[in-house]
């Protein structure tokens, strides 16, 4: 009995000394630069948002943002290593919800689990999509387009950005909930559908916003139908919802900040104030406008039940629309 009490003794002490260590590096927390995992390329949006936020979080931090692209796999490269790092703050990743609600569900090679491998810290900004039809299509809103296409002899084509994407999973859910059935004429990236949508290659598309398709919509070559938002948004002005023409259609993009499973909540707490503080300022607000988004920060446990709730959703569509990766 004396040996396992002394075993005890030294067993608490042991990590009581962890918990102190533990505590004590939260507290300093950060003392070194902090590594944002960009799972995309430079340039494209997921990166210019992340350098948006870049220098105003290093203010308030104290330490330098390093941006670190890893692109690849569909974000799902950067995203594994994001999951396999420390769990001490240092390493971030910048997520949306195609690697992480999306990818899981449909590609091979994904070693976390969404829920349990990341300590998620905050939402950063969310997009509707928009709908929009080619000019030769013959309707100007969501439910003269449902009408036309349930009179059509032959299925109408609708683009995306690749098979699996969120335009893809997006516009099957679209067709699922309006009973209609249309050829996916997949792209590689978003740009291509844009000019496609233009030159009339496809009939439909149903795509984040871009500077050139505002520019088509503006000049009448491409004909906006409605925004995949639960309301009037920002991002497209005078658009009407989907949802008013099929009921319960909605969909959004987000992109928010994890960090790796087990990061001290003092450190996912202090990341998540800075954070709030950045994304509150209406230059920053103003700026993520510009790009098609709207700033919107989160608790981690708002950003953690999102994930939650939309992964069934997503698995839904891709099973009764038999959607696969490649």
């Amino acid at each position: 009995m004396e040996i396992d009490v002394k075993v005890f003794q030294v067993l608490a002490f042991l990590f009581g000394g962890v918990s102190l260590a533990t505590s004590a590096a939260a507290d300093n927390f950060p003392s070194r630069p902090i590594r944002l995992i960009v799972p995309y390329p430079a340039g494209g949006s997921t990166d210019i948002m992340a350098r948006a936020l870049q220098e105003p979080m290093a203010k308030i931090l104290g330490q330098p943002i390093i941006i670190d692209n890893r692109g690849g796999a569909a974000g799902t490269t950067g995203s594994n290593e994001a999951a396999r790092s420390d769990a001490d703050g240092y390493t971030l990743l910048f997520a949306n919800n195609g690697p992480i609600s999306i990818a899981p569900l449909l590609q091979k090679g994904v070693d976390f689990d969404p829920l349990k491998s990341f300590a998620p810290v905050s939402l950063v900004s969310t997009a509707p999509l928009v709908l929009v039809a080619s000019e030769k299509v013959p309707v100007t809103d969501v439910a003269g387009l449902i009408a036309y296409a349930r009179a059509q002899s032959k299925p109408m084509l609708f683009a995306s950005a690749g098979p699996g994407s969120l335009g893809h999973l997006s516009t099957e859910r679209f067709l699922n909930q309006a009973g209609l059935q249309m050829v996916h004429v997949p792209y590689r990236g978003q740009a291509p559908t844009t000019l496609a949508i233009f030159a009339g290659e496809v009939d439909i598309l149903l795509t984040t916003t871009s500077d050139t398709l505002n520019e088509y919509i503006r000049l009448g070559k491409v004909k906006l139908l409605g925004v995949s938002s639960p309301g009037p948004s920002q991002v497209a002005p005078g658009a009407p919802p989907i949802g008013d023409a099929l009921k319960g259609f909605s969909v959004e993009t987000w992109f928010g900040i994890l960090a790796p499973a087990g990061t001290p909540p003092e450190v996912v707490s202090k990341l998540n104030t800075a954070l709030g503080t950045v994304l509150a300022t209406p230059q920053l607000r103003d700026r993520f406008l510009t790009y098609g988004l709207e700033a919107k920060a989160s608790t981690p446990a708002e950003l953690h039940a999102l994930i939650a709730s939309e992964i069934p959703s997503w698995r839904k569509v891709i099973e009764e629309r038999s959607v696969k990766a490649e």
